[in-house]
């Protein structure tokens, strides 16, 4: 993974309330009436000062100082909430990941870039070539477009909301690059798990997830969600920031429901990588 650039897409858009654009559109004509009468008036005077003669050869030029355009009212623009790109390599591919400012899902947090750095330098290790694989919380999708490149077989989840973008970034980074075409599917946390994914939950060789602790309550469904499809012979590998005292909690309970390890320690960012299989009985 080498160095990555930002770059910002501005999008700014006038808009004007109804009641103000028929105003605006009736001055349009109202303007447009008056065309005849102003070329009529418009005819240059030779002896007007304000005629400058240029020459036999060159047209006259007509100084008029009186401003056409009157301000009618406030210009108010409306900014869409676009954010930008951010520039990646993995395994020789170049990954480009569209961000949004519209929630937490929308960009790309430090475990994210840390997890794929992982796996990209230990693949021996833990080797992904036709491993099937679940990511939770995918948001813009980096992990998961790293773990196909580098030969899973991904399902990438998360809220309806995210799922847009996601895809977006999913299609545009695997196609041609992959051994598996990825699978969009929406997950939120703890709820209908039977019934979203019946018969799936014994199937996953890796479960992924990174930055998904931070400060919200939906931290016991993450858990119930982590151990519903972390079953016997599947690894979780989470990354995570540690920010907050709710995250150091929610560490204490994930020891307590897995047998855990630190794979991997990054100070400088402040990030955890930990393995986690089922406890056996």
């Amino acid at each position: 993974m080498d160095a990555e650039c930002l770059e910002c897409v501005p999008c700014v858009q006038p808009e004007l309330p109804a009641a103000e654009e028929e105003d605006s559109r009736e001055g349009a004509d109202e303007t447009v009436g008056d065309e005849e009468g102003r070329e009529q008036q418009d005819v240059p005077d030779p002896e007007s000062p304000e005629t400058s003669v240029l020459g036999d050869d060159q047209k006259d030029v007509i100084c008029n100082f009186e401003q056409s355009v009157q301000p009618r009212k406030e210009w108010i623009p409306t900014v869409f909430s676009c954010f930008g790109k951010e520039h990646f390599w993995c395994a020789g591919y170049e990954i480009i990941i569209q961000e949004s400012i519209e929630n937490y899902g929308g960009v790309i947090w430090p475990a994210a870039k840390a997890l794929c750095y992982f796996l990209e330098e230990n693949r021996d290790e833990f080797n992904l070539k036709n491993k099937k694989m679940l990511e939770i919380g995918s948001g813009t999708g980096l992990v998961s477009i790293v773990a196909c490149i580098l030969g899973a077989h991904v399902v990438a989840t998360d809220l309806p909301e995210i799922l847009g973008n996601l895809r977006f970034n999913l299609s545009r980074n695997t196609k041609g690059r992959c051994l598996h075409y990825p699978e969009v599917r929406e997950l939120t946390w703890g709820h209908d798990l039977q019934r979203n994914f019946l018969n799936t939950s014994c199937v996953f060789d890796y479960i992924l997830a990174a930055d998904v602790v931070y400060h919200h309550t939906c931290l016991d469904k993450l858990l119930e969600t982590m151990k519903f499809f972390c079953q016997p012979g599947t690894q979780l590998i989470w990354a995570n920031k540690f920010r907050f005292k709710t995250d150091f909690e929610f560490l204490s309970d994930f020891h307590s429901s897995f047998e855990t390890e630190v794979l991997a320690e990054y100070p400088e960012l402040e990030v955890k990588i930990f393995k986690a299989t089922c406890k056996v009985d």
